[in-house]
């Protein structure tokens, strides 16, 4: 299981210089992550790995985090994440671009895009009444459940609400070039998440 932390910093597009083909790709600003804590099952019920990422001022953090990263020989870092599953590093190490390889496939995480509120044709996809005779029923959900039985409506309906902001993993990716001088992955198609935004990449073992 490999792993490490970026910040999706844009797409892009590659070209192949012999077919001439492009290819959709996102750059990802990938490490270099230290590693602050393995946990393994025997001790703590699990598998682990804690990485850390993007180095920021020491008053930033509370003493607790400190003291932590510095017991594992670690500066103060804004972003501290576990990984599950047994990576093989140990503390001190350092997890960079060089532990990928191009074509190795992958899967993205992060926090996508929050639209807002929005109602069931946008969240969900459901299709439209009619616009014309009267209708009432243009934009809005329908019948959600029976009156007499079972006299209420289920839980997990798919109704209007709250549109993205959750948490995303993408599957199925592919590595198309690294560069480790700048610490820059390429995958190939879109990862969650805005500009800037905190993803964790995975090895798929699938």
């Amino acid at each position: 299981m490999k792993g490490i932390l970026g910040r999706k910093i844009g797409m892009s597009q590659v070209f192949d210089p012999d077919t001439g083909v492009m290819t959709a790709v996102t750059v990802i600003e990938a490490g270099p992550c230290p590693v602050v804590q393995v946990k393994v099952a025997e001790t703590d019920g699990y598998d682990a790995v804690q990485l850390a990422f993007e180095p920021v001022a020491e008053r930033k953090l509370t003493k607790a985090e400190v003291g932590h990263l510095q017991k594992a020989g670690v500066g103060p870092h804004r972003h501290l994440v576990e990984i599950r599953g047994h990576i093989g590093v140990s503390v001190g190490e350092t997890v960079t671009v060089e532990a990928f390889e191009p074509g190795e496939r992958v899967k993205v995480s992060g926090i996508s895009v929050g639209k807002g509120f929005q109602g069931t044709i946008k969240r969900h996809g459901f299709t439209r009444g009619p616009v014309s005779h009267g209708s009432h029923n243009i934009r809005k959900p329908g019948s959600v459940g029976a009156s007499a039985t079972p006299s209420r409506v289920f839980k997990g309906q798919k109704m209007a609400g709250q549109m993205g902001n959750k948490r995303v993993t993408q599957v199925g990716l592919t590595i198309v070039d690294r560069d480790p001088e700048q610490n820059l992955l390429l995958v190939k198609g879109a990862v969650p998440g805005h500009k800037n935004a905190l993803v964790v990449v995975r090895g798929d073992s699938r």
